[in-house]
């Protein structure tokens, strides 16, 4: 028997958007794909799921990118249904479910749906999605779009609406709908209250090389504690809402607060919280309680509504996954808010009447942050993503209608990590391995940590790092061991938030007893997710030390982790000062490492080979055994003559071909085949740097194998090699096309100088005194005809008369004045009105002589 229809009057009683729904209804009626913007608080995700419901059979599934979003937007619809939480309406978030064989509307995160779409491609009994907050530009929400874009171009019958408080709704319209017409779009807007704005700066640095600091802390508990307290006498009934870039820094400013204002109720509202403390900040004040001051991360931007709040106190700031890609560094990234995410949170101020935000910024530093918020396909580490579209079959995003394409070098970086972690085979498809990690609900590094290190330390330990590794917290002298124990023994909510998740990530792989008993694992559980992190100090100072990853960037880190060899570091971030010790770069989260457990865990990392190197004309040879970048060990050995030879050849892909002293006879056949190839293409050989480079071998191999056996660069001839590159039967025509010298009128050969490599416009020159040339009427060409020569015509004494590619114009314009000027100061000379109808004049100079 099939539940009742849902009572859309008495759930949108006092909903601004319902209102809106007959327009919704009716664009339904003409088209499966829907796009609706609202602003926050009017309704939305309250009502167009239950509309849905009403018009299909199947369950409506209900996107949310945050996890406490989810749950509180079906707790929300299922007490106004007046349905338990779990049967008509339900959810699934990680580690929690609450849904029923009748749930006709199911709330969920974006990545649930994204896994559960591996193993049900067709989304069977499922009939409507809704892809809420699209504007926040999560990646798996736009990775949803691709996906379910596919799925319905099988099935006409699904129908997909993308909702959020500020979109581009026709970009969104566009990818949602079909090849024929966009998406239909729904605009809703309510009159807004009146928002007041206030500034207060903040007289230290909000941020340093270790992120928000504890001055700018201080700066926001104070003028939140000053608008409560005026608050409280202007409206006693209004409450305050604190927005900080991350858990940590609630924490703290909760802290402080509770200590300045202890008659107010203070709660934090962040990710890491249980449901039950989430739900009771959206609840609102219960009737006569204390003022409320909630201090939350950007959950509260627009996910979510938090009743009551009538000043919004701002630190304009934001923290996101930013991937740094000079050092191959991804991390959560503190920096400034966009000035669109700082506007809706001000919004929060005035859902129900007029309110005031509070920015702690003046108004420069506000003007000068981004407009809006960049897509996280574009910052973010792609890793998960392009494991769950190789999983798909569209490996890369290959075919998928997306808002915006991943960056292409972020996606090959993300391959490269699946490869390394043996997810995907070397053409990209996804392997066994690869499907089992994609379904355990964490980054595919961690993942492959917990899979592996749940095998040698016991699940208990390897889930318990792989939580602490998920989490948004600050490490104590960025010493992951020291902050294990002290979660183990603390009685907090963070505490219970990562035991919580222990306990999830547990369940995700097989019970598993340590089989190192005695040996500390929590560095080789880290470097089973980071082997390119793996460190070794390679300097000690009073400051700290510096270490150098695998993957090639040096680090630098402060406290008692800097008297380590070895190090398994989790995070690494770019920065400067004291704590990065000069290197550009600070760990934020590392744990000690022997080298055995390094073997273990980077063994795909691990080489041992004799390195040869040419340097000052003479080439050593050294065996190496690395972990990547980090030198492990090193010995002075004799090399091969294969060895020796490759030892050349790399200096010269490195060095270049400056390594050689080019000889004038090289540099001029260089010159000529460069004009050749220039104008006439293949099968002339191109002569740049980088091309000659990668034929090393085509051309240069005997001599590499002359200085390999001792011959000085100085004294290795490049022409003859040169000659080696010349195509046949072509080359019998070089000289015709480029000579070396041009025979002119009188009779002398001049050597031509051919133009430089990297000037592509430029002539071939001849320098020749211009009697010389009389006879000549037009200029003569090389490269068959193609290339005119450029004259520098010279006076009898070999000094500068004119420049010119065009004889005939020069002989009929500039020429009658030169002739005025110089047959007085030459009158043994000939200088005749026609020259290019007399006869040339050969001088017989001691350099035309000996030329």
């Amino acid at each position: 028997m099939s539940s009742p229809a849902f009572d859309l009057a008495r759930i949108g009683a006092g909903l601004s958007f319902a209102g809106a729904l007959a327009d919704v209804d009716r664009a339904l009626d003409a088209s499966t794909g829907l796009v609706v913007s609202a602003p926050p608080g009017t309704g939305k995700t309250t009502l167009v799921p239950p509309l849905l419901a009403s018009r299909v059979t199947g369950r409506v599934i209900v996107t949310q990118p945050r996890r406490v979003a989810a749950r509180a937007g079906a707790r929300r619809l299922a007490q106004l249904d007046g349905s338990p939480l779990g049967s008509r309406v339900g959810f699934t978030v990680r580690g929690e479910r609450q849904v029923g064989v009748g749930t006709r509307v199911e709330f969920v995160t974006a990545g649930v749906l994204l896994r559960r779409m591996l193993d049900d491609p067709g989304l069977d009994g499922v009939d409507a999605v809704i892809l809420d907050e699209v504007h926040e530009r999560a990646l798996d929400t736009d990775l949803l779009i691709g996906l379910l874009g596919e799925v319905r171009q099988l099935r006409d019958d699904l129908t997909l609406v993308a909702m959020s408080a500020t979109l581009d709704a026709d970009r969104v319209a566009g990818v949602i709908g079909t090849d024929a017409a966009p998406a239909p779009i729904i605009a809703h807007t309510v009159p807004a209250h009146a928002l007041t704005e206030r500034w207060a700066p903040s007289p230290v640095p909000r941020l340093d090389e270790r992120g928000v600091t504890r001055g700018f802390l201080d700066h926001l508990a104070d003028t939140a504690a000053s608008a409560a307290r005026e608050l409280q006498r202007a409206d006693p009934a209004g409450d305050v809402l604190v927005f900080a870039p991350g858990a940590r820094e609630v924490t703290e400013i909760a802290r402080r607060l509770a200590s300045a204002i202890p008659d107010a109720d203070v709660r934090e509202l962040h990710g890491q919280l249980s449901s039950a403390a989430q739900d009771a900040v959206i609840r609102g004040r219960a009737p006569g309680g204390p003022r409320r001051v909630i201090v939350s991360t950007s959950l509260a931007e627009s996910s979510l509504t938090v009743p009551g709040v009538r000043v919004v106190v701002d630190s304009c700031l934001a923290r996101r996954p930013q991937r740094d890609a000079a050092r191959g560094m991804t991390g959560l990234v503190t920096s400034a808010a966009s000035r669109a995410s700082c506007v809706q949170r001000a919004g929060r101020a005035t859902r129900e009447a007029p309110g005031t935000v509070i920015r702690c910024v003046d108004e420069r530093t506000y003007a000068a942050a981004p407009a809006r918020t960049a897509p996280e396909i574009a910052t973010a580490d792609l890793a998960d993503a392009a494991l769950l579209l190789a999983c798909w079959g569209s490996p890369g995003a290959a075919g998928l209608r997306l808002l915006d394409p991943p960056p292409a070098e972020s996606m090959r970086d993300a391959v490269a990590v699946l490869h390394g972690l043996g997810a995907v085979d070397d053409e990209g498809r996804v392997t066994d391995a690869g499907r089992a990690l994609a379904h355990i609900p964490v980054d595919p590094r961690l993942a492959r940590a917990l899979r592996d290190g749940a095998e040698i330390a016991g699940s208990q330990v390897a889930a318990g790092v792989v939580a602490l590794l998920s989490a948004d917290m600050r490490m104590p002298d960025a010493d992951i061991a020291a902050t294990l124990k002290a979660l183990r023994h603390r009685r907090d909510p963070i505490a219970a938030a990562w035991q919580r998740e222990v306990d999830r990530l547990q369940r995700l792989v097989p019970a598993h007893r340590p089989t190192t008993a005695g040996t500390d694992e929590v560095g080789f559980i880290v470097a089973l997710a980071h082997p390119a992190r793996i460190a070794r100090r390679v300097e000690r100072s009073a400051d700290g030390a510096t270490f150098l990853l695998a993957s090639g960037t040096r680090a630098g880190i402060r406290g008692p982790l800097a008297d380590a060899e070895w190090l398994a570091v989790a995070d690494v971030a770019r920065a400067s000062g004291r704590a990065a010790a000069g290197s550009g770069a600070l760990i934020r989260a590392a744990a000690p490492i022997t080298e055995a457990q390094l073997e273990r865990a980077a063994d795909h990392l691990l080489t041992d080979r004799v390195e040869a190197r040419f340097d000052g004309g003479r080439v050593s040879a050294r065996r190496e055994r690395r972990v990547g970048a980090i030198v492990r060990t090193t010995v002075p050995v004799r090399p091969t003559p294969e060895e020796a030879a490759d030892a050349v050849r790399r200096a010269v892909q490195v060095e270049g071909l400056g390594l050689f002293d080019w000889c004038a006879a090289a540099s001029a056949l260089r010159r000529r085949l460069g004009l050749l190839h220039r104008e006439l293409g293949e099968p002339w050989p191109e002569m740049s740097d980088a091309a000659l480079v990668a034929r090393l071998d085509d051309w240069l191999a005997p001599e590499l194998r002359a200085l390999a056996s001792g011959i000085p660069a100085a004294r290795v001839d490049l022409a003859a090699p040169l000659r080696r590159l010349l195509p046949w039967p072509a080359a019998a025509d070089l000289d015709a096309l480029a000579p070396e010298r041009l025979e002119v009128p009188s009779g002398s050969h001049v050597r031509i100088a051919y133009p430089p490599l990297d000037e592509p416009d430029a002539l071939p020159v001849v320098a020749v005194k211009l009697q010389e040339c009389f006879g000549w009427a037009d200029t003569p060409r090389l490269i068959g005809g193609r290339v005119p020569v450029l004259f520098h015509l010279l006076s009898p004494a070999g000094r500068p008369l004119a420049v010119t590619a065009d004889l005939a114009s020069f002989w009929s314009g500039p020429y009658a004045q030169v002739r005025a000027e110089m047959r007085g100061r030459y009158p043994k000379h000939p200088w005749p009105e026609n020259p290019w109808a007399a006869a040339p004049t050969r001088h017989t100079t001691r350099r035309a002589a000996r030329e």
